[in-house]
């Protein structure tokens, strides 16, 4: 089927900022295949936009769907803090849970013009099951593109690090369950469901299991994603506990590569910023939870110098109180 939707003012974000006041677009079997201002193609279907602004869906790349049911918690908190507050209230979800949340925040992120959502989905109560299923339901209901992922924490606060004990899973198990979920990632061009391997972070991960979902996530050809340099602590954090700096920990697991991004990446110095552009690893930019937690801001300019792919991410509803792309991209 070819439809054509005429009277539009088509703004195309090309290198060359094309920008058409009395346009047309042509879409066929789902994709834009065709933009113009001149006379019009012919096609079985006609819409008249009557003036409407067109432009590119937005791409989310860093998403907590689930903490859209717990906003304007400590308020007044670093991220460990925050994080600590809200563990247990987390330590909740199941899947009806999660669904609800998933529906709340994917319209809120569509009716600001997101199209595509990464969405970073890292906690798992015992017994609780079909949680990133929820997720995939509430985006194909809501016609939303998902890119969700198995995320996972293993190291408890008894080992040194931060969830509580009752909320990290055992590493076999959270493989299996990652590999079980590779039977709803969808390959072809377009597709609405795609799965990515997303271990949480370096204080609740430990090192095993960051290279483990590493070779699981190329075995099968999927992405991975992570939480990196967002604060002063974590730098901390790691200095203590492996002897080196976030990016130097991450290049030693094998994880600086092309088949990753990371989400924050507030703290890197210049060395760590040539070091992503060479390896080709993008970052997720989340300026606004970077602010409200009083992480600091990102060096975006530095990054886009060397070459880094990035990308903005609006992060959970609960650092940022809403799940608004378009005010992620007036916060750059």
């Amino acid at each position: 089927m070819r439809t054509l939707f005429s009277n539009a003012y088509v703004v195309t974000m090309d290198d060359a900022g094309t920008e058409i006041e009395n346009g047309w677009l042509l879409v066929e079997d789902g994709f834009v295949v065709e933009v113009g201002d001149g006379a019009p193609p012919i096609a079985e279907h006609f819409e008249n936009l009557a003036g409407a602004l067109v432009t590119p869906g937005l791409v989310n790349t860093h998403h907590h769907l689930y903490q859209t049911l717990t906003r304007t918690r400590a308020q007044e908190a670093d991220l460990f803090t925050w994080l600590r507050t809200l563990y247990p209230l987390w330590a909740r979800v199941d899947a009806e849970a999660e669904y609800a949340a998933a529906r709340t925040g994917l319209a809120e992120l569509a009716l600001a013009g997101c199209t595509t959502v990464f969405d970073h989905h890292y906690v798992f109560p015992p017994g609780q099951a079909g949680l990133v299923e929820a997720e995939i339901q509430a985006a194909r209901e809501l016609g939303v593109r998902i890119v969700a992922s198995r995320g996972s924490m293993d190291v408890g606060e008894s080992q040194g690090g931060l969830p509580p004990d009752d909320l990290v899973e055992e590493m076999d198990d959270v493989l299996s369950d990652t590999e079980s979920l590779f039977a709803l990632h969808e390959e072809e061009r377009g597709a609405w469901t795609q799965i990515a391997v997303a271990p949480c972070s370096p204080f609740s991960v430990s090192k095993r299991l960051m290279t483990e979902s590493a070779a699981l996530a190329r075995r099968l050809g999927l992405r991975l994603h992570t939480h990196l340099a967002e604060t002063v602590e974590e730098e901390e954090y790691c200095k203590g506990l492996f002897g080196c700096r976030p990016v130097e920990y991450l290049e030693q697991l094998g994880w600086l590569a092309a088949d990753v991004w990371c989400a924050h990446c507030v703290h890197l110095s210049d060395a760590d910023v040539r070091a992503f552009g060479a390896a080709g690893t993008g970052v997720a930019h989340c300026p606004t939870s970077n602010l409200r937690l009083g992480a600091g801001v990102a060096p975006v300019r530095a990054l886009l110098d060397a070459s880094v792919a990035v990308g903005l991410g609006v992060d959970g509803s609960a650092s940022n109180e809403r799940s608004d792309l378009a005010a992620e991209v007036k916060q750059s």
